[in-house]
């Protein structure tokens, strides 16, 4: 492991492998809002980047909400909720789970940078429950009221935000009613963040039918950001898991992170998990001090590299993105800004061609439109 020109690097993270997880995407089917969600070819990014094919993964429009959070939070709580009902059971129906839960008092619980609280709100709305959102002052007046529109009651906390996802797990233990849903995971609280996590398969089995669609006969690079880690655990396990034909690598697993929140490549950097003193970035969603407990181990052995971007680099990538067709908001922009960094470092480093050939394919997840995290008015 090393760092040269601001990129972390595991030259081990290609040969590292872990088991595949089955059975989401036919779940997610069996939702009435479900649609996969587009892939998008950019060839003026790769001739930008001196690439062969760069696609997006445009998450601005998922289930009826502006980011990818419905999909893990979807298959959390219909797990969660159908375990309390009928211990051991496969997922229940949504619409059997709203009739069985008429009446019952149930009460979802979570804590937010935005994104996650609203899909919890959704689905609460959707099963007929209610749900109770968690989030720091820092979070935008447009996220909280997308929140209180799906129904939900909003805490705001004047406090980083892993403090508040500590209020919000107080405040479930003290609920008997309540259903705890947070999209990270600690000692003694594991169950719901890895189906959380085992829920944004979907987007990636997409990816690959998508790519397979577009005549991409190999994928170079996947660029996924990084806040508490469990989309990027997700997407790690599905490349890792995957078989290659011979002759082929497999895809570098490329992680971002914000310069004012970079809770992974600080951890990789010292062998182990640290939290860091976030500095309030734009990128709402990266904001995270810590890592999940789930996504550490698989983050540490299966990225290939790391970088942080700045707000600047975050904004430009907005930009040119919806320049160019994709809504993206700051953190679903990071893919790109991220991709930038990792190309501007290996030039000055001298082997751009080790993590990105001339004729690479490269995936960029873009995890949210800008209605879920509108740029601040300096940046517009």
């Amino acid at each position: 492991m090393s760092r040269t020109a601001g990129v972390y690097r595991n030259p081990t993270a290609r040969d590292w492998r872990c088991e595949p997880v089955t059975g989401i995407a036919e779940f997610h089917a069996s939702l009435p809002s479900y649609a996969p969600t587009p892939l998008v070819e950019l060839p003026e990014l790769a001739r930008e980047l001196g690439v062969g094919r760069v696609f997006v993964k445009d998450e601005s429009a998922r289930m009826g909400l502006p980011a990818f959070k419905a999909l893990g939070v979807s298959y959390a709580i219909v797990r969660a909720l159908t375990e309390r009902l009928s211990p051991g059971a496969e997922p229940l129906p949504v619409h059997e789970l709203r009739e069985r839960l008429h009446g019952s008092g149930v009460t979802l619980i979570a804590a937010t940078d935005g994104n996650h609280g609203r899909a919890v709100a959704h689905l609460a709305a959707m099963l007929g429950v209610a749900a109770e959102i968690f989030v720091p002052s820092t979070v935008t007046e447009t996220a909280r009221h997308a929140i209180e529109g799906e129904g939900a009651t909003v805490r705001v906390l004047g406090a980083p935000y892993d403090e508040v996802v500590a209020a919000a797990a107080d405040a479930a233990a003290d609920d008997p009613d309540a259903l705890h849903i947070q999209d990270t995971a600690w000692p003694g609280y594991h169950e719901v963040p890895q189906w959380i996590v085992d829920g944004y398969e979907t987007l990636c089995a997409e990816a690959d039918e998508q790519l397979a669609e577009a005549g991409a006969e190999r994928l170079d690079l996947v660029a996924v950001p990084v806040g508490v880690g469990s989309l990027a655990q997700a997407v790690v396990r599905h490349w890792r898991s995957a078989s290659v034909p011979d002759g082929r690598r497999q895809p570098t697993m490329l992680s971002v992170e914000p310069e004012l929140a970079p809770t992974l490549i600080a951890s990789l950097e010292a062998g182990e998990p640290v939290g860091v003193e976030t500095g309030g970035t734009m990128m709402l969603g990266l904001d995270c001090g810590t890592l999940s407990e789930l996504a550490w181990p698989i983050l540490r052995d299966g990225v290939d590299a790391a970088v942080t971007v700045t707000e600047d680099d975050a904004a430009r990538a907005v930009h040119d993105l919806q320049r160019l067709g994709v809504d993206a908001g700051p953190c679903g922009a990071a893919s790109l800004a991220g991709l930038r960094a990792l190309r501007a470092a290996e030039h000055e480093t001298g082997d751009a061609a080790e993590l990105l050939p001339a004729d690479a394919v490269v995936l960029l997840l873009s995890t949210e439109g800008s209605a879920a995290n509108p740029l601040p008015e300096r940046y517009r």
